[in-house]
């Protein structure tokens, strides 16, 4: 602490700024911010959404599994095959089981292929399984 007394008396003593507390509060923040960030989780592939007039935006989009046109899936950027996407969502409802399942597919993907992701996702016990799409004014 500064002392009055010594700067009036011209004692001018060393002053000095603790920084104990200084670097606690930046910590505090920094665990702050890293427990209330929200990660994002993303299908792994760009795709060209198809467009839709009655397009809703979900708030809670837990699960996301992305279709080439090719017929490929993928979930968390990493290439699956159609047939184990079902245990890798199973794995996924473990963690949270209130998610649902968003199906981010190219506008040329192969409806087989669409529905084969959307019927595993159902058999691995997804409550909601949507089709993302952009509405018809963002395109």
């Amino acid at each position: 602490m500064i002392s009055v007394r010594g700067s009036i008396r011209g004692g001018g003593g060393k002053v000095e700024i603790p920084l104990g507390p200084l670097i606690d509060m930046v910590f505090l923040l920094l665990i702050f911010f890293a427990v209330t960030t929200s990660f994002v989780k993303e299908a792994g592939i760009d795709v060209q959404r198809a467009t839709a007039a009655t397009a809703e935006i979900k708030e809670h989009a837990g699960i996301m599994i992305g279709v080439t046109p090719e017929g490929d899936a993928y979930f968390e950027g990493k290439r699956i095959d159609l047939r184990s996407v079902r245990a890798h969502v199973e794995r996924a409802l473990a963690e949270d089981p209130e998610s649902g399942v968003v199906i981010v597919a190219d506008r040329r993907s192969e409806t087989g292929a669409i529905v084969t992701v959307m019927d595993q996702c159902r058999l691995a016990g997804a409550k909601s399984v949507s089709l993302a799409a952009k509405r018809e004014e963002e395109s």
